[in-house]
């Protein structure tokens, strides 16, 4: 399973904010800190928004923050919002399903099997998890205080 770069951006977008929960953000200095587009960055925090994972603050002095505690943000819910499809192979979607043993093959279970186990180990994590004994090394490393 690989995810997207819009899942890895949204998660490093999430780690950023918990590490200074008590500050507004902006695009530039996440930008900066990942080394990152602004513009993948910003279709990021506004998709992060629509699914009330980050309050907005327009206007000069503006920026964004964390809506939820790190403790109430589950990372396998994150990775379901931002991952538009998890098809792991072509007999996932049935609509683009050109697989001539399907009818017949093991491996669709398999692979399903295996995502659902992917994703409940996700689901055993938060936020908080991802940062809790790392805040201050994470804050080095990302330039933040």
């Amino acid at each position: 399973m690989q995810l997207t770069r819009y899942s890895d951006y949204s998660l490093r977008v999430l780690i950023f904010l918990a590490v200074r929960p008590d500050r507004l953000t902006t695009i530039e200095e996440i930008a900066n800190a990942y080394g990152v587009s602004r513009a993948h960055l910003m279709k990021v925090v506004r998709n992060l928004g629509r699914a009330g994972f980050v309050d907005t603050v327009r206007g000069r002095g503006g920026g964004f923050r964390l809506a939820l505690r790190p403790e109430d943000i589950n990372i396998g819910d994150v990775v379901r919002q931002t991952e538009e499809r998890m098809d792991l192979v072509e007999c996932f979607d049935p609509t683009a399903n050109q697989c001539r043993i399907d009818s017949v093959c093991g491996l669709h279970g398999v692979l399903e099997e295996a995502l659902e186990a992917f994703l409940a180990t996700l689901d055993g994590y938060t936020l908080a998890d991802l940062v809790a004994r790392r805040r201050g090394s994470l804050s080095r490393l990302l330039g933040v205080s």
